[in-house]
């Protein structure tokens, strides 16, 4: 195989992996970028999530660390890789590892982005691994505690650039620096050019190249449809459980609001009718972060509910403290990150419950579907895969779809609308009124704390750390396991099937429903199939 650009080859081995990956041909920003990190210049790439950046930077990091293995006296980490999140290096290191699959014993890489205690993590690092993924948080941690030793350094990158500084490592990051060589080549991907991505520039780049790809944020209107449906507050939840219970929306689907508290209702909402979700926490651990989203890929659920970094902006989300002088406010958990980054696998849509506060608040949640051109390796591209956006506007929500629609047009270079109305006519769902209704009254604010409340006992139990607490004081686990019984939403078993009668006759034939014994299909894990428009007439 042939690295893009000027023919250089590539390892053997690392072309078997890319074979085996199934990876075709580069995406735009690996075709630009992969050249020019192979001849050691530093490189600042914007590109579109989805674009295939991670590639770009791992193809030519373990191809430049197996060259220089072969004139290596002794083991060293060569290759330095921070990212703001705990599920991001998680999906980082899976793609090196993906990538080094037929050289694993040349090369080895390791994740110390867990939140474990160092003494725990410091065997990962007593070889000396050529690649360590982790957190600017994490890395200076094991640096400070002698575990990480980058004098050997040769190459630092640093994902989602615009996401490091917004996520309150500015002052890490200026003290892992310290720590490098005087020479290294460093790498910064970013979906964005922010001010916190030039400033990152300055510190880090020397004498860079810039590749600024002239493309849209999302990706073409051929591939990605965006759709829009004027819908009340009281309204959206009907509408929901008419598009789901009746299939008009198929395949594998993303669900955005604007709030934590809006997920679990959304769940228990749409579990009242026996439509299975699973939620994307950000103020739970990264492990079960990450087991939401293992089982959204594999196909135990086609629905996820999520909410992005946006909406957790609130005043009980954070906690003010000290650093040298100057009170930061910071998450509860920083290094958390939903609607950008994260590897949603197969998504056929996604529809925002709430429209998104801002445009990139928009691209970073439409952009989880339509990925690249390749959905499941977000990296070189195979066929074309299609997505469909679907955002519910209320009237207070208008000014913001217009908003994302005039950066659309400028981004795609088009006068033309970039919202299609989703046609239909409300008042032929009255007859799902009353059902949506009284079930999402049903869902009250305590419902909601006690689903919450419930997740919470059950990573307690399932907590590896507090395991020898509770051998030593038993008494506390037989409180939690005794404790009073959650009272979350009663499920009635009659509202898991959709009466024939309540279904508008034109949407009879379009949703199977020839009579009210007709079950719904079981979840596909096959290819997803797009969202189904139909006209209501």
């Amino acid at each position: 195989m042939q690295v893009p650009g000027q023919g250089v080859t590539c390892n053997n081995n690392l072309s078997e992996a890319i074979a085996k990956l199934g990876w075709l041909m580069p995406t735009l920003i690996q075709e630009s970028a992969i050249p020019l990190l192979l001849e050691g210049k530093d490189v600042l790439l914007r590109a579109r999530t989805g674009s295939g950046k991670t590639a770009a930077f791992a193809v030519p990091v373990i191809q430049k660390i197996l060259n220089s293995k072969q004139l290596a006296r002794e083991q060293a980490v060569k290759a330095l890789v921070l990212a703001p999140s705990k599920e991001l290096c998680q999906q980082i290191h899976s793609n090196f590892v993906d990538l080094t699959i037929k050289c694993s014993r040349e090369l080895t890489c390791v994740d110390i982005s867990a939140q474990d205690d160092v003494l725990v993590q410091r065997p990962l690092l007593v070889e000396r691994p050529d690649v360590v993924v982790a957190t600017p948080n994490r890395a200076l941690l094991h640096i400070k505690a002698n575990n990480l030793d980058l004098k050997t350094l040769e190459i630092l990158v640093i994902d989602e650039a615009d996401l490091v500084f917004s996520f309150g490592y500015e002052e890490e990051v200026k003290d892992v620096l310290s720590y490098l060589p005087q020479v290294y080549q460093a790498i910064l991907a970013s979906a964005t050019l922010s001010e916190d991505v030039l400033t990152l520039k300055k510190l880090v780049l020397h004498n860079p190249v810039t590749l600024k790809l002239e493309e849209p944020d999302l990706a073409p209107a051929t591939q990605l449809s965006h759709y829009h449906l004027y819908a009340q507050e009281n309204q959206k939840a009907t509408i929901l459980y008419a598009l789901l219970k009746l299939r008009l929306v198929t395949g594998k689907t993303i669900i955005f609001v604007n709030t934590v508290d809006k997920c679990y209702k959304l769940k228990l909402f749409l579990q009242q009718f026996a439509i299975p979700t699973c939620v994307l926490n950000s103020e739970l651990p990264a492990a079960i972060r990450c087991l939401a989203v293992n089982h959204f890929n594999q196909g135990v659920y086609d629905i996820i509910i999520a909410s992005d970094e946006k909406a957790l902006m609130e005043p009980h989300a954070f906690r003010v403290i000290k650093k040298k002088g100057v009170k930061l406010k910071r998450k509860k958990d920083k290094e958390s990150g939903v609607a950008r980054g994260i590897d949603f696998q197969c998504v056929s849509n996604v529809i925002n419950f709430d429209f998104p506060l801002d445009v990139s608040s928009y691209i970073h949640r439409v952009g989880r579907t339509a990925r690249g051109n390749n959905q499941a390796s977000n990296t070189f591209v195979s066929p074309f895969f299609k997505g469909t956006a679907l955002s519910f506007v209320s009237t207070g929500e208008t000014h913001l779809k217009e908003n994302v629609e005039s950066h659309l047009k400028l981004s795609y270079g088009s006068h033309e609308k970039i919202f299609k109305a989703y046609q239909f006519k409300l008042e032929e769902l009255e007859s799902f009124n009353y059902r949506a209704n009284d079930a999402w009254r049903a869902v009250t604010r305590t419902a909601v704390r006690e689903a919450r409340l419930k997740e919470i006992k059950q990573e307690i139990f399932n907590c590896r750390k507090l395991q020898g607490h509770f051998i030593d004081n038993p008494r506390d686990l037989q409180s939690l396991r005794h404790d009073k019984a959650l009272h979350t939403v009663k499920v009635q078993s009659q509202l898991s099937n959709v009466p024939d009668y309540i279904v508008p006759t034109a949407l009879k034939r379009v949703a199977g429903l020839s009579n009210s014994k007709k079950r719904r299909a079981p979840p596909s894990t096959k290819a997803p199939a797009k969202i189904r428009y139909q006209v209501f007439v």
